[in-house]
């Protein structure tokens, strides 16, 4: 896991912007502050049309877990929801789904230090279980990082053990019920902090940052068999700076890492890509402003890949964006996002269908509120056009391959200029993806869909003209 190719790919902030994202909403409304977690930590869950949203908040005196969701990808929201409601500090959250299934964890001092504590729900957020402490040590644990694969759920936080961080791990195979011992990860005598974790099938991936190489530098760590066993640490960034404040994605075979360094005299965004499922790295730079780039947000959706930070070049904390649509390889212009004269900062970024959604802290109110906005197709979906020829009729086309694993192309035929839509359903009839929405012109087109991390089964898509379903196949997923 040692063979490094360094790529200088150098891009810098353009004022105009290019994309479709809407005005900025306000989620909080409290005295207290409302906070983001740090990018380690996902502060954004979606399953279809559901959006949920967790912060840390002290609109009750001392500083407890919020939660909200939309019904709609966004468009409104329903009300606050205490999640924690005790008399003691409960911070950084994070969430995570798997279709009904939400599930958040938190760090919470009741018990005289911090431990981690789990909620979750199995009705989409309507109802919420008791709570239940996942720790119990007599020292500090905090920083948890949660990433869900169908039932099996994969945590990791930064544990104080006599004085020294350490970075501990534990799973649930049964959404939740039950969950096996503490295992530690690390053993470094100068510290490992901040984890984050993401998932794909068997295969865990999980980066923190430590000092064994004399200052902060990321590190890697994978199970190949669903984390019950681990490979050795690897260092990933090797620069005479400070490498750190990690975040991790995967998609398929196809790792991404970002994180902010200092190797130029300023802070800045860089991100590392692993096409091998962790085995050799390449490392590219995202931002080189005279302003300090911090903490950035990572998320991935098959071949886009979307970063999220904040950036003082503009004289005060501003939320910033790249994307990538070819998985990392190359990356469109920087974009700004926000434009207030408070600060704008600590975003949490999540892409789902073809929206893309953001939440950060924001000071325009006098105190920090919760701020979010979306771009309703941000998530750009390749779709592409394979004959120029008019067909004499619209036509859905059987997939293929099918059966397939995870990955596989629908063919349609557009005879004049429509809204298409491709809709896709499970065999309840409830609709789970939408790889296709936008407007055509007469032609023949293709679209893959990623069917990774849905059940083997049955599947249903629809052809949409206008909003009117035409013709609907049959599809069948086996992993």
């Amino acid at each position: 896991m040692k063979k490094f190719l360094y790529i200088l790919l150098v891009i810098f902030f353009p004022v105009v912007s290019f994309s479709q994202w809407q005005s900025d909403v306000r989620l909080t409304n409290a005295q207290g502050d409302s906070f983001v977690s740090l990018n380690n930590s996902r502060c954004l869950a979606a399953f279809q049309n559901l959006l949920y949203a967790v912060w840390a908040d002290e609109r009750d005196g001392n500083r407890e877990i919020y939660y909200k969701k939309s019904l709609d990808n966004g468009q409104t929201w329903g009300s606050d929801v205490n999640l924690s409601n005790n008399s003691y500090t409960s911070w950084r959250p994070c969430i995570a789904n798997y279709t009904g299934y939400l599930h958040i964890v938190w760090c919470d001092n009741r018990d005289g230090n911090f431990e981690i504590y789990y909620r979750r729900s199995y009705d989409g957020g309507v109802n919420f279980q008791p709570e239940t402490r996942l720790t119990n040590t007599s020292d500090i644990s905090w920083a948890p990082s949660l990433a869900v694969n169908q039932a099996v759920m994969h945590l990791v936080w930064e544990e104080l053990i006599s004085g020294n961080e350490e970075i501990y791990y534990k799973k649930s195979t049964n959404n939740g019920e039950t969950w096996s011992n503490d295992l530690r990860l690390t053993n470094d005598p100068f510290g490992s902090f901040y984890p984050s974790v993401a998932v794909s099938e068997n295969n865990v991936h999980v980066t923190w940052y430590d000092f064994r190489s004399g200052h902060r530098a990321v590190f890697y760590k994978r199970s190949t068999d669903a984390g019950e066993t681990w490979e050795s640490d690897t260092q990933l960034t090797f620069s005479t700076g400070e490498s750190y404040n990690s975040g991790i994605a995967v998609n398929g075979q196809t790792v991404h890492i970002s994180f902010h360094d200092t190797r130029t005299g300023n802070e800045d965004i860089y991100y590392l890509r692993s096409s091998d499922n962790g085995m050799n790295w390449t490392e590219t730079a995202i931002t080189n402003t005279p302003g300090i780039s911090w903490y950035p947000s990572i998320s991935v959706s098959g071949s886009n890949v979307h970063l999220a930070w904040y950036d003082t070049t503009s004289g005060n904390y501003e939320i910033y964006y790249a994307h990538s649509t070819d998985a990392g390889l190359s990356w469109l212009p920087n974009e700004r996002l926000t434009y207030d004269t408070a600060r704008s900062y600590r975003p949490s970024i999540l892409a789902s269908d073809t929206n893309l959604h953001i939440i950060w802290n924001d000071g325009r109110d006098g105190n920090l509120e919760v701020y979010y906005k979306r771009n309703p197709h941000g998530n750009t979906i390749a779709v592409n056009n394979i004959s120029s020829e008019i067909p004499e009729y619209f036509y859905l086309s059987q997939n293929y391959p099918n059966p397939f694993n995870p990955v596989t192309t629908i063919e349609y035929h557009c005879s004049k200029k429509s809204n298409v839509e491709i809709r896709i359903f499970d065999i309840t009839g409830k609709q789970i993806a939408q790889p296709v929405n936008r407007i055509h012109t007469p032609g023949k087109y293709s679209v893959r869909w990623n069917a990774g991390g849905m059940e083997s089964g049955v599947y249903l898509y629809t052809m949409y003209l206008d909003g009117i379903p035409t013709e609907t196949r049959k599809m069948l997923y086996i992993k």
